[in-house]
């Protein structure tokens, strides 16, 4: 499929991450150092990755002589059942989730810049390619791959999480923007600083836990034996710096893979002390599944209504009928054994059944919020929901009549009923009107709250003896968006100068001669002369260097390598990694 195609075939609420790869926005320069990375890399992972990366990164279209093209990848992604897509950046969690359950890879537009080749602040094309995309010719690792994205995209996040994520891509923005001011660094590292601290001071999310098993597999993972192992974590697989320093078991200790991983937090800023070791790509799904059998959305009942109201976010309450209500929890009602007897939202809610919105039920028509009962019918034995009409109809339960409804749990709904709605044989809302609602009596014999009045209008009761899920977002995500793209701050793209468009074609030129094997001494010499007003450009005198076969040319190019190396820490280990794969 192309990439419209793929496009089109999205729900709208994702569609909207998803941008269109332009091909030519990639410099020659570009090309060059996805080159340099890509060849170093290999180099390197031959020995210490997992034997599928090598295999991974010829089966998902993956040259080391250019940038990937997105259509080209989806021509063999999908010949193993995923696909692609490309984005502007970070995106937020759960759409990222949500786009891995359905077993889509997504891929940042942008490629890494020249001053930034060791460790990119941004997500980039290096890392969400040659990174993620090789292992998932493995099916074990495919497997688990997607259904950490479909228990990603519920686990329930707080507003202080999302802020975070809000500030990590903001920070990622401006430190990958070639012209950025160091003040507006400075801020921006400050705003992510009290991000965290905020986040910090609270009880970690399921969100944030279930990131730090990402990190410690999907992303700094290793596999094997403690004393023998290799890497398969796309951030220590698409880094030259990490991928070689993790192997060293003195400076980085490894530990073997437990869901108690959840329980190490992680720094995006520095290398990491410790990496956690898996046993094969079927151990990575047994410990997530033993994460995911403590998740609200698995667990349900008062436990994790709680969870939600803690997070203070809009997540999706499932009913035992079916019914889904997705709002910001507040309130949760239960009895002396913690049964729950009454929940409640506050602000835009919406009421769905199987992911669709009911009709009339979504946020304009509750934008107030939405509250009901929980629990079973006195002197009925079965939930509410199993009845047919004929049988509520022997039970004085008739649509057009006024309706006394008396809980076990001694919440009382009376009210004329309107409405019964029915999805699947199962009643799943009672809609009434001049209805009132009060809650049970006190331990001291006093009435109860009132929870719904008559004059506040139309009252619809969900339907259900017990609340089976809560999970994060909303059931409809295209008629209840969390998200809008829109708004989101752009990725900030790179204007070069004419002194850099001309540098850039004689990184053309190379290219031109290296695919049309027309190479010469006479060539690298004249194109060498040019680089004269380019003195700090190291990475075009490296391709030089890797095609010239002059002795006395090559200790030119390499004693200005080595001139170059000193200019930074980053400039001497990209020169020494480049040498140390090139004949003596």
């Amino acid at each position: 499929m192309s990439q419209q195609e793929i496009i089109a075939s999205l729900p709208a609420h994702l569609r909207q991450f998803v941008k269109v790869q332009d091909y030519n926005q990639y410099t020659p320069r570009d090309h060059a150092a996805w080159r340099f990375l890509l060849l170093s890399l290999i180099d390197h992972m031959a020995t210490h990755a997992h034997p599928v990366y090598l295999e991974g990164l010829r089966k998902t279209g993956i040259s080391a002589d250019h940038i990937p093209s997105i259509d080209e990848m989806n021509q063999c992604l999908g010949k193993i059942g995923w696909q692609a897509v490309v984005v502007d950046g970070f995106i937020p969690p759960a759409i990222f989730m949500e786009f891995q359950a359905r077993k889509i890879l997504v891929i940042a537009l942008d490629m890494r810049t020249i001053d930034h080749m060791l460790y990119t602040p941004a997500p980039d094309i290096v890392h969400e390619s040659a990174g993620h995309a090789p292992f998932i010719v493995d099916v074990d690792y495919a497997e688990f791959l997607q259904r950490f994205g479909e228990i990603g995209m519920k686990a329930l996040s707080t507003a202080s999480d999302y802020a975070v994520y809000e500030a990590i891509r903001h920070l990622s923005i401006v430190k990958e923007a070639v012209r950025s001011k160091a003040e507006d660094i400075d801020a921006a590292e400050a705003a992510l600083a009290e991000a965290l601290r905020i986040n910090a001071a609270e009880s970690p999310s399921e969100a944030s836990l279930l990131s730090r098993l990402h990190w410690w597999t999907v992303e700094y993972g290793l596999v094997g034996e403690l004393d023998d192992y290799k890497i398969y974590g796309a951030g220590l697989l698409s880094s030259l710096g990490e991928g070689v320093n993790c192997l060293d078991d003195n400076k980085v200790r490894k530990l073997p893979l437990t869901v108690d991983a959840i329980n190490t937090p992680y720094d995006i800023t520095r290398e990491q002390p410790q990496l956690f070791v898996t046993k094969s790509c079927k151990h990575l799904t047994q410990v997530l599944e033993t994460f995911a059998h403590g998740m609200a959305f698995r667990k349900g009942g008062a436990e994790s209504v709680r969870k939600a109201i803690v997070c203070k976010t809009v997540c999706t309450t499932v009913y035992s009928s079916g019914l889904q209500v997705s709002g910001k929890l507040v309130k949760a009602k239960t009895d002396a054994m913690d049964n729950l007897i009454y929940i409640g939202t506050e602000g835009p809610t919406q009421l769905a059944w199987a992911g669709r919105e009911l009709h009339g039920h979504g946020v304009d028509y509750h934008a107030q919020g939405f509250g009901s009962p929980v629990g079973k019918i006195k002197d009925m034995p079965r939930c509410l929901s199993e009845y047919t009409m004929d049988e509520l109809k022997s039970a004085g339960i008739v649509v057009g009549q006024r309706t006394v409804l008396d809980f076990v749990s001694g919440v009382h709904v009376e009210g004329l009923l309107d409405h019964v709605e029915r999805r699947e044989h199962k009643n799943i809302l009672f809609s009434f009107s001049d209805c009132r609602v009060v809650a049970p009596m006190n331990a001291k014999g006093e009435a109860g709250e009132t929870l719904f009045e008559p004059s506040w209008g139309q009252y619809d009761m969900a339907v259900g003896d017990r609340i089976i899920s809560v999970f994060g977002g909303t059931a409809d995500k295209d008629r209840y968006r969390l998200y809008d793209q829109e708004d989101a701050e752009p990725t900030a793209r790179v204007h070069y100068s004419t002194d850099e468009a001309s540098l850039f074609s004689l990184y053309q030129e190379l290219r031109d001669a290296r695919t049309k094997n027309t190479i010469s001494e006479a060539f690298l010499l004249q194109l060498h002369a040019q680089l004269d007003d380019y003195p700090h450009e190291w990475l075009l005198r490296f391709e030089c260097l890797e095609l010239t076969k002059d002795t006395a040319f090559s200790a030119k190019l390499h004693k200005e390598l080595e001139a170059l190396a000193a200019l930074s820490a980053e400039h001497k280990k990209l020169i020494a990694t480049g040498c140390a794969r090139l004949p003596c």
